[in-house]
């Protein structure tokens, strides 16, 4: 009963900070895509770990620590939206997700010749036999 009411406040928090920022993106980042992957409540509602995927990835640092700057201003409008749903806003923490990176390595390496096992099977000499 615990974790699907946890899981419930974690996407109810998730949309309502995606439009948050995504408001804020087009005002003052144009030609930046920022969206919020996931939300993690921990179970006494005090901390939330936002992870947050953003495109071109070479602004993605600075998109995270511009967030991380200005999380009471984004706590606060974040308790304007939900504050009928929930008693305690929690501290909002936010993280670069790099789930996206990993998916384009792998991507990168399929499409490359030399590198792909399943095109230049050779290639499983050198990394063992599996």
């Amino acid at each position: 009963m615990e974790k699907r009411r946890l899981n419930k406040i974690s996407k109810l928090i998730q949309k309502d900070l995606g439009e948050i920022i995504q408001n804020d993106a087009r005002t003052g980042m144009k030609g930046t895509i920022i969206s919020v992957t996931e939300v993690s409540v921990t179970d006494d509602l005090s901390i939330a770990k936002v992870y947050l995927s953003v495109f071109p990835k070479d602004r993605r640092e600075g998109v995270v620590q511009g967030l991380k700057d200005n999380t009471p201003a984004i706590r606060n409008a974040l308790a304007q939206k939900i504050r009928h749903q929930l008693r305690k806003i929690p501290r909002l923490s936010f993280h670069s997700d790099e789930s996206l990176d990993y998916v384009e390595a792998i991507e990168a390496s399929l499409k490359g010749e030399d590198e792909n096992p399943i095109k230049n099977p050779s290639i499983l000499d050198k990394r063992g036999n599996i």
